[in-house]
C-alpha cells in the first residue's frame, strides 16, 4: 500500500514539472504503460490474500485514475502554452505586400469558337453529338458516297490503324450513325477533331476541329440550308452578314455548294476600313491596291466575300443506308454543312497563320482570354 503512495506522489511530482508534450508521453508509458509498475500491481492482484485485494485495487485505481487526469491537464496548459508562444513569434505583418494572385486560366481560343459555334446552333433547334474519331471505312467513306474505287478518297487519305479502322477525316460519318439510332426528323450538329496527312503551312495541318450539321425532315429545301447558314453567320459575324451560294461538288450532297460570308471587316466593300496603316496590309496579306486607288481589305483580299464552308443538299445514296430507319428518299431530304472551326476563329479574331493556334505560345493564347 505505502508503494502505491509513494509511486502515485512520484509520478506527479515528475508530470508537473514536464516541460513538453514528448516529455509527457514518456512519463505516461513509464507510470501508465503495460509494462509499468502500477499496471503489473493490478495485474498481480489476484495473488494477495482475499482480505487485500478488495483495498489493493481500490488505491490501485485511484492512482491510474488520478495520473492519466493529471496527465491530460499537463497536456492542455502545455498545448496552450505552446499555441501562445507561436503566435507572438510567427504573428503576421499586415503592412507587408500579399503574395501576387496566380493567374486565371481561360478556354483555348478553338475550344471558345467551338462553344460559341454550338451555342448559336442550339438557338437555331440543332442538338449537339459527338462521335468516335477512331472510325470504320465504312462510315468514313462507303457510306457517305465514297465507294473504294472513287477518286475522291485520295485528297482525303488519312491514318489507317488496321485494314478498315482509320483516324477520321471529317465529323460527318455521325451522319449514318446518327440516322441509325433514330428515325426522322433529325436536326443535329457534330463537333470534333479530324485528322488528314496534310503538310503543315499557313492555313493547314494534320489535325484540325470540324463543326458538321445535318437536317433530315419532310419538305427540306436549298432555301432552307441558306436560311439556317444566314441565321450562322449573322451570330457570328454580325447582324448586316450576307451570305452566298456557290456550286461546289461533295460526294455526299447533291447538289453541292460552297459558301461565302461578306466580309465583316470592310463590310462587303472590299475596301480597307479606316484606320489601317499600310504597314498592317502588308503584314496581313492585302492585295496591292491599283496605283491611286483605295486599299484593299486584307480580310477579304479586295474580294468582299470570304468562303467559309461547303455544304449541299443529302445525296440519296446516304439515305439508301438507313432505308430501314425509315430514311425514304422519296419522303424525306435534307441538308448538311461542315466547316473549320480554326477558320472561323481565324476570321473572327484575325489570326494570320493556323499554326499559332497549336505551337502553345502564351504570348498568343493570352490575348484570348474569357473576355476576349
Amino acid at each position: 500500500m505505502a508503494d502505491l503512495a509513494q509511486l502515485r506522489t512520484d509520478a506527479e511530482a515528475l508530470i508537473d514539472a514536464a516541460g513538453s508534450a514528448a516529455e509527457l508521453e514518456e512519463l505516461r508509458v513509464r507510470f501508465l504503460g503495460r509494462k509499468s509498475e502500477l499496471t503489473q500491481a493490478l495485474r498481480s492482484i489476484g495473488e494477495l490474500p482475499p482480505e487485500q485485494r478488495g483495498p489493493v485495487g481500490k488505491q490501485a485505481n485511484e492512482v491510474r485514475e488520478a495520473l492519466e487526469a493529471l496527465l491530460g491537464s499537463r497536456t492542455a496548459e502545455l498545448e496552450a502554452a505552446e499555441l501562445d508562444r507561436r503566435l507572438v513569434e510567427d504573428r503576421v505583418d499586415v503592412t507587408l505586400p500579399g503574395d501576387p494572385p496566380a493567374p486565371v486560366g481561360h478556354l483555348h481560343l478553338v475550344s471558345q469558337i467551338r462553344r460559341r459555334m454550338e451555342d448559336v446552333c442550339i438557338g437555331l433547334g440543332f442538338s449537339v453529338v459527338e462521335g468516335p474519331e477512331i472510325e470504320y471505312d465504312y462510315y468514313n467513306f462507303t457510306a457517305l458516297n465514297h465507294p473504294p474505287e472513287h477518286p475522291a478518297r485520295l485528297p482525303q487519305d488519312t491514318f489507317y490503324l488496321a485494314e478498315q479502322v482509320l483516324l477520321r477525316t471529317h465529323t460527318s460519318p455521325m451522319q449514318v450513325r446518327a440516322m441509325e439510332l433514330q428515325e426522322p426528323p433529325i436536326y443535329i450538329v457534330v463537333p470534333g477533331r479530324v485528322y488528314r496527312p496534310d503538310t503543315a503551312d499557313a492555313t493547314h495541318v494534320p489535325m484540325f476541329h470540324q463543326l458538321e450539321g445535318l437536317a433530315i425532315d419532310e419538305d427540306l429545301t436549298l432555301a432552307d440550308l441558306q436560311g439556317t447558314l444566314l441565321a450562322f453567320a449573322r451570330q457570328m459575324f454580325g447582324e448586316h452578314t450576307e451570305v452566298r451560294l456557290r456550286p461546289g461538288y461533295f460526294p455526299f450532297t447533291e447538289p453541292s455548294v460552297e459558301v461565302d460570308v461578306s466580309c465583316f471587316r470592310c463590310g462587303g466593300t472590299g475596301i480597307a476600313p479606316a484606320g489601317i496603316q499600310p504597314a498592317d496590309l502588308k503584314r496581313k496579306g492585302a492585295i496591292p491596291a491599283p496605283i491611286g486607288g483605295p486599299e484593299r481589305c486584307p480580310t477579304c483580299k479586295g474580294e468582299g466575300w470570304i468562303e467559309i464552308l461547303g455544304s449541299g443538299m443529302v445525296d440519296p445514296n446516304v439515305l439508301d443506308h438507313v432505308l430501314a430507319r425509315g430514311y425514304d428518299k422519296e419522303r424525306v431530304q435534307g441538308f448538311a454543312w461542315g466547316m473549320g472551326i480554326e477558320r472561323i476563329a481565324m476570321l473572327v479574331y484575325q489570326v494570320p497563320d493556323l499554326r499559332m493556334l497549336f505551337d502553345n505560345d502564351l504570348r498568343v493564347l493570352d490575348q484570348f482570354g474569357a473576355g476576349a
